[in-house]
C-alpha cells in the first residue's frame, strides 16, 4: 500500500510540474519573462506573476486571460490578484518615504509621480490623512517610464539623506539639482505595472486593494473603513 501510494503522490507531482512547464513555454514563446508560477483559488487555473502583471492561465497552457480576480463576500468583491503582490510591496518598506499616523487605522501605499496635480494634491493634505488615522507610505511611479528625467529626480529623492525633506521641497518645486540613475525607482515602477498601475496616485490598501485615483481625506478613510 505504501509503495502505491508513493508511486501516486509521484505522479501528482510530475503532473504539476508538467502543468507549470507547459504554461512556462507558452508564456515565453509571447515574449514573457520572469514568470513565476503559483496556484490559484479556480480550480484548473493557475496564477503566473510576470513583469508584465499577473496572467491567469489554464492548467494545460492552451488559454490564457490577464486582469482583476475578484473573490465575492459579504462584505463586496475582493481583489485576489493584489493580495498576491503584497509581501513583495511589504519587502519595500524601507525603501518607501512613510508619513506615519500617530493613531493609526490603516496603512496605504501610493505609487505616485512628482510631475502628477492629483499627487501634488494628495501631498498637500498629508496631515488630514494623517490626523484621520491613515499612514501615507509613497512609492515611486514615473507615469512616462523610466527613461525621463523625472524619473533620474525621483531617485535622487528616494535616496536623500533625508527622503521625507528631499520630497518635501519637490512638492514646492525645488526639484533635486543632481538626478540619479533610477535603479530604485526601477524596481518600484516595475511593481506598480505588476499591480497593474495606469495613473498616478495608485492607491493600495494594506489587503492588496487597488485604489484609483486621488480621493480626499475624509473619501479615503470612509472607503477603508468599509474593507474592514
Amino acid at each position: 500500500m505504501k509503495k502505491i501510494l508513493t508511486a501516486l503522490l509521484c505522479g501528482i507531482a510530475v503532473n504539476v510540474m508538467a502543468d507549470d512547464a507547459a504554461i512556462q513555454r507558452q508564456l515565453k514563446a509571447l515574449g514573457v519573462k520572469h514568470i513565476d508560477i503559483k496556484n490559484s483559488p479556480i480550480a484548473g487555473i493557475k496564477t503566473a506573476v510576470t513583469d508584465e502583471g499577473i496572467i491567469y492561465v489554464t492548467e494545460d497552457g492552451k488559454y490564457a486571460f490577464q486582469g482583476k480576480l475578484y473573490e465575492l463576500t459579504n462584505k463586496g468583491p475582493m481583489d485576489v490578484s493584489g493580495k498576491l503582490l503584497m509581501d513583495k510591496l511589504n519587502a519595500y518598506k524601507n525603501e518607501m518615504i512613510v508619513y506615519p499616523a500617530k493613531n493609526e487605522k490603516h496603512v496605504v501605499t501610493v505609487f505616485m509621480d512628482i510631475t502628477c496635480h492629483y499627487c501634488h494634491l494628495l501631498h498637500q493634505q498629508v496631515k488630514a490623512y494623517n490626523d484621520l488615522g491613515i499612514t501615507i507610505r509613497y512609492l515611486a511611479f514615473p507615469r512616462a517610464g523610466m527613461n525621463t528625467e523625472t524619473a533620474k529626480q525621483m531617485e535622487a529623492i528616494w535616496t536623500a539623506k533625508d527622503p521625507v525633506f528631499a520630497l518635501n521641497e519637490a512638492e514646492k518645486g525645488n526639484l533635486p539639482k543632481t538626478p540619479k540613475t533610477p535603479n530604485i525607482v526601477k524596481k518600484h515602477y516595475e511593481l506598480g505595472v505588476q499591480f497593474g498601475v495606469r495613473g498616478t496616485p495608485s492607491i493600495v490598501t494594506s489587503t492588496g486593494e487597488m485604489i484609483g485615483g486621488y480621493l480626499k481625506p475624509a473619501d479615503l478613510f470612509a472607503e477603508l473603513e468599509k474593507s474592514n
